[in-house]
């Protein structure tokens, strides 16, 4: 199960049980229709916003309980433990990626616009950066906005985009000027609505299933200019603000969903037999659980050390890169061990740990691949 920690108090606690609650009575009985189908059902959504799970530290004018980060990170965590990973990324891309960028740029209005469905599930956001051809490197952004009047006309395509299907909103990198410079890319929210927006296809993914991955076109999509967000040319400023909660998120999310595999498997071990005696009784299981349980102890000692700073603003990029990059490579290797001690059975997907398995992939390589990861450590050295 997951660690009690000190960096967490009684209104967290009394969260975790309720969304365990949640879990338990509305993901549980759909979950396998939504990951045969490939999407959850948008009334997931409206559940979680009426039970209060969606964007908690929206300030209370704008219909939020206006809490701090460590709520975020006790839904994030639970989902994760749940195994449950689609449900899961789709929450935490609105709750604890886009949120960021309307909680800490967007102007009075637009929060007055936007940051109340967000709460109640009635507005479901995306963030589209990764284009085809263009994964890490948002400087060879190439959709376009130009300028008509008190209008940005948009053209391009995004790929990879989570909730890209159920998405009221998405936050679109544009490149609002000529050269590769950071100061001619700009962020614009365009509404579903709006003509010229199409949604492609719900992509067919190896793990992550029931998390809508779509492909987004802009086919001379008119938006206002008041859609701006933060200010024409301060994409990657704002970019680069975020990125380090998007990254201690993944972090959160990877550990708990290794907590999981780990947890499982020593069920696993301890009722399976061979040679006439539980797996857990040979001496190499038990020395392999060790290993794994000692990497989740020292992951989640340093996902709470990022956690406690980034409360008081302090957490760098660095910091945030290799939180990510340990956390999620070590969900890698806990949950390939996994695997290994379920035999056979491992390798079916009837049984939990094989999708564990296959949602983990993505870890790596989604929020910044772990190479990129190294190469943002490494500048600090």
């Amino acid at each position: 199960m997951l660690p009690n920690r000190a960096i967490y108090g009684e209104d967290h606690e009394q969260l975790r049980d309720s969304l365990r609650r949640f879990i338990t009575e509305e993901i549980a009985p759909h979950f396998a229709t939504w990951e045969a189908e490939g999407i959850v059902s948008r009334t997931l959504w409206d559940k979680l916003g009426g039970a209060g799970f969606l964007c908690p530290t929206v300030p209370e004018a704008y219909g939020g309980i206006e809490s701090d980060f460590r709520m975020h990170a006790v839904i994030a965590e639970e989902l994760a433990y749940s195994g449950y990973m689609g449900p899961a990324a789709d929450v935490s891309v609105h709750s604890d990626v886009c949120l960021g960028y309307l909680l800490h740029h967007a102007t009075p209005e637009q929060k007055a616009r936007w940051l109340p469905g967000m709460v109640d599930g009635s507005l479901v956001c995306a963030i589209a950066m990764t284009e085809p051809g263009t994964g890490s490197d948002l400087q060879g952004v190439r959709t376009k906005g130009m300028r008509d009047g008190n209008e940005w006309v948009i053209n391009g395509a995004k790929t990879f985009i989570s909730n890209g299907q159920h998405a009221d909103m998405v936050i679109v990198v544009t490149r609002t000027g000529e050269g590769r410079g950071s100061g001619n890319m700009t962020l614009i929210v365009v509404e579903a609505d709006r003509a010229g927006f199409r949604r492609g296809r719900n992509l067919d993914k190896l793990g992550q299933i029931s998390a809508d991955t779509s492909e987004l076109f802009f086919d001379n999509v008119r938006v206002p200019v008041e859609n701006t967000l933060g200010g024409e040319g301060q994409a990657m400023a704002i970019l680069m603000s975020e990125l380090p909660q998007e990254r201690l998120i993944i972090a959160i999310t990877s550990i708990g969903a290794a907590q999981k595999a780990y947890d499982i498997t020593c069920d696993y071990v301890r009722e399976r037999q061979a040679f006439g005696k539980s797996i857990a009784d040979f001496q190499n299981t038990r020395y392999r659980l060790a290993e794994l349980k000692t990497e989740l102890t020292v992951g989640w000692a340093f996902v709470d050390q990022c956690i406690a700073r980034h409360l008081k603003g302090e957490l760098s990029t660095y910091e945030a890169s290799m939180a990510k990059l340990w956390c999620t490579e070590m969900q890698g290797r806990v949950v390939d061990a996994c695997v290994q001690m379920h035999g056979g059975y491992g390798f079916m997907r009837e049984f939990e740990i094989c999708r564990l398995y296959a949602d983990a992939r993505v870890q790596r390589i989604y929020g910044g691949t772990s190479e990129i990861m190294k190469e943002l450590i490494s500048r600090n050295l």
